[in-house]
């Protein structure tokens, strides 16, 4: 495998990841007055990559936030107990929206990087032909 095929693919696993990240944090913020709903907490892992000594990114396991579930006072809602409150989600969408910028920029640096390795391979294929 070529060093440009190489950085190639370390960024396109970094897309991958990062695409997948994106929609877990949609799935919160979509959720986030669902009652009960736990926000999902999604992990990244290295991998060598087939016959390479290159780190490749790839998600990990997806897990539930275990912080406590809000407190909701809504005497009229039909899962409110003898209080008045019943339990709403843990998602806190400031703390979404943060998240989801931070893995769209990622994603957009991983693209720049898989962009300018397939220009450069390009550019040096021309000159090797000539």
């Amino acid at each position: 495998m070529t060093d440009f095929s190489s950085a190639r693919s370390v960024s396109a696993s970094g897309m991958q990841a990062q695409a997948q990240r994106l929609r877990h944090l949609s799935e919160n913020i979509s959720n986030a007055d669902t009652p009960g709903y736990r926000r999902k907490l999604i992990s990244f892992e290295t991998a060598l990559g087939q016959g390479d000594s290159i780190s490749k990114v790839e998600v990990g396991r997806v897990s539930l936030d275990q912080t406590e579930l809000s407190k909701v006072y809504d005497p009229a809602h039909p899962l409110a107990d003898e209080t008045g409150q019943y339990s709403g989600s843990n998602v806190d969408l400031l703390i979404e929206l943060a998240d989801a910028r931070e893995a769209q920029r990622s994603y957009e640096a991983n693209l720049k990087m898989f962009d300018q390795a397939r220009k450069m391979s390009s550019s040096l294929m021309q000159l090797l032909r000539r």
